[in-house]
């Protein structure tokens, strides 16, 4: 009754009371489909996803080999087996042109790339054997984020968001913060696929007012309200004509989100509030523009997880060059990216730390694949699925701990070889989720994440 009464604002109402909570121990449903909430105990109530679009080099970053300075300039085909790559224009070996240097207690290798990182060495749990069943951007991205290569599946967020719902009932529970830079695959990358509507992610900018149109421009409450009144008639005369359909409804919530967003955008936003010094951590700063914008983020993405938002995923932003994607022009290329990024990642960890949050929310640094031990062409690198390195912090990971291995060329997993499901099965069981029973039924089949893959990383755990 409540669903198709007022256009379904009613059990809109009633959800907010209880089911767009996570609640552990509870079950909430969502049609014919279960949704389980908490199967286990929670390690991470919130996940912060540092998305490193165009796959950074391994080798020039968590994993050094320094058997690369030996053959440097030599033909790689007469020291291992080459595959196949995107561009089929294969140089000599390329040495890392970044040296590496043990971090912290636990001594974590670190490239110079990241001398702000590297202070944060021993809250890192390093995987150096992650492995991608495609070597090109689009159909890696859609794998990286929803589990597929295909287009059209849900993103890891929605699935989050999907299982767990929102502690925060005036934003979304999936927020993208746009750097400046949509990854190849497009906005599909963070949509819901076959959940439904309301679980796809909300893209914000990391300036100005956030999200388009969020201040109304009608003169008074009143008016404003009387616009709402009239959406919630004509939807209720959908609803009547075409019975429940998900399209509808989660027009009606996505309505009835958005004004209440009205007041939550703006205090979001609000960052100039911030203390000066906690400005400086993230690089709010810098004279260089790339790392003022991820210091931008990064702090709203700690202001978004304090408000209970579920997962938050951060795009980078543009530095004149291409995105962690150098075929050409490796040192530039990387060093602009790294700047970018470095100082508000470290500081998003240090103040994490220091308002007891990084135990409950886990981060994750990872690109699509990395990049191959030899050149493209002569200063360039080519894809690499066949191994490359994520990490993860907080959120019950085990800290200052390497997990896995490549090669002697840091070329192919050797040890402890992972795929994208079980790094996506670890995220879940962190959160609580236990990756083979948070499903949707779809298609005549109960679908996953995970698909009919994916083992928890038991030894990442803390």
């Amino acid at each position: 009754m409540l669903s198709r009464c007022s256009s379904g604002f009613g059990a809109l109402a009633f959800s907010a009371l209880g089911g767009g909570q996570a609640f552990p121990g509870t079950t909430r449903t969502d049609g014919d489909n279960t949704l389980h909430g908490p199967h286990h105990k929670v390690r991470a109530k919130n996940v912060i996803f540092l998305y490193m679009d165009g796959g950074p080099s391994q080798i020039d970053t968590f994993d050094p080999k320094p058997l690369l300075d030996k053959y440097n300039g030599k033909d790689p085909a007469k020291l291992f087996e080459v595959e196949p790559t995107q561009f089929n224009n294969n140089g000599t070996v390329l040495a890392s042109p970044w040296r590496f240097k043990q971090h912290g207690e636990s001594g974590l290798p670190v490239s110079s790339l990241f001398p702000h990182v590297a202070t944060c060495a021993d809250d890192l749990a390093v995987i150096r054997s992650l492995t991608s069943e495609f070597p090109e951007h689009t159909f890696a991205n859609y794998f990286l984020h929803t589990g597929s290569g295909l287009q059209g599946r849900p993103s890891m967020g929605a699935w989050a968001n999907y299982g767990l719902g929102s502690e925060c009932q005036n934003l979304p529970g999936f927020v993208v913060l746009n750097g400046g830079l949509v990854p190849p695959g497009g906005l599909d990358c963070f949509g819901s696929g076959f959940l439904p509507a309301s679980y796809q992610g909300s893209i914000f900018k990391p300036s100005g007012s956030g999200v388009a149109n969020i201040r109304p421009n009608e003169a008074s409450i009143k008016e404003q309200l009387e616009k709402l009144e009239l959406v919630r008639q004509l939807d209720g005369f959908a609803s009547e004509q075409f019975g429940e359909h998900d399209s509808i409804e989660s027009a009606i919530r996505n309505h009835e989100l958005a004004y209440s967003m009205q007041m939550a955008v703006p205090d979001l936003m609000s960052v100039s509030e911030e203390p000066a010094h906690i400005k400086n951590m993230y690089g709010m700063n810098e004279a260089y523009e790339p790392t003022r914008i991820y210091g931008t983020q990064c702090l709203i993405a700690r202001r978004l997880i304090e408000r209970g938002v579920r997962f938050v995923e951060l795009t980078c932003p543009k530095v004149g060059g291409d995105r962690w994607d150098q075929h050409s022009n490796l040192k530039s290329g990387h060093e602009n990216n790294a700047r970018a990024v470095d100082q508000p990642i470290a500081g998003l960890l240090k103040d994490l730390k220091q308002r007891d949050m990084l135990k409950d929310t886990l981060v994750v640094w990872a690109g699509e694949f990395g990049r191959t031990p030899f050149a493209q062409g002569k200063n360039g690198r080519d894809h690499n699925q066949f191994g490359f390195t994520v990490w993860l912090a907080g959120g019950g990971v085990k800290a200052g701990t390497v997990y896995g291995a490549t090669d002697e060329w840091g070329y192919k997993a050797i040890e402890n070889r992972i795929e994208m499901h079980d790094l996506h099965a670890t995220m879940l069981h962190l959160m609580g989720v236990d990756h083979e029973r948070s499903t949707f039924r779809f298609s005549g089949r109960d679908m996953r994440l995970t698909d009919v893959h994916g083992h928890v990383i038991h030894d990442v755990i803390s």
